[in-house]
């Protein structure tokens, strides 16, 4: 990999990180002076794991919905097409500490959640692909994890 490329993701080494964990991965600012800040929330580790499907697109709804009763500053959380975690893009909002603690007690949310939102043909564009049994158990492993979020690279032998 010699070439820088366009998306930040396609210039990180995943062989060097250690998920779980939340990382800065861009800072957009636009004409107005308003920031995007957007977060690699990665659950499971690169090229060795990932989340299945009906279970990603269920913690994909959920934290979308829950994550907005704790932040009017969420522009989106979307998941990554690898399946091994998540981006989280919110506008104006620069405090590390405070997106970690969002991102537990939304997490904490899906937990005590007893349906997922928007699950139905009407609002959604594969309704059948859900599991919030299987959401939840993403969320309860990656909370359990809560103290490592903060290390990014494993530790060098």
């Amino acid at each position: 990999m010699s070439d820088k490329m366009n998306v930040e993701s396609f210039n990180l080494d995943h062989t060097k990180v250690k998920a779980p964990y939340v990382r800065l991965a861009d800072i957009k600012t636009g004409l107005n002076g308003d920031t995007i800040h957007k977060y690699d929330m990665r659950i499971c580790q690169p090229n060795q794991e990932h989340m299945e499907m009906p279970s990603l697109h269920s913690l994909e709804h959920l934290m979308a919905e829950l994550s907005r009763n704790h932040s009017d500053r969420i522009v989106d959380i979307s998941p990554m097409g690898c399946q091994t975690g998540f981006y989280v893009a919110l506008i104006n909002h620069d405090d590390y500490e405070d997106v970690l603690n969002l991102l537990q007690k939304t997490l904490e949310d899906v937990l005590e959640a007893d349906e997922v939102p928007a699950c139905n043909e009407m609002q959604c564009g594969w309704a059948a692909s859900h599991s919030l049994e299987g959401a939840k158990q993403i969320a309860r492993g990656f909370l359990a994890k809560r103290g490592e979020w903060t290390q990014v690279f494993a530790a060098e032998a």
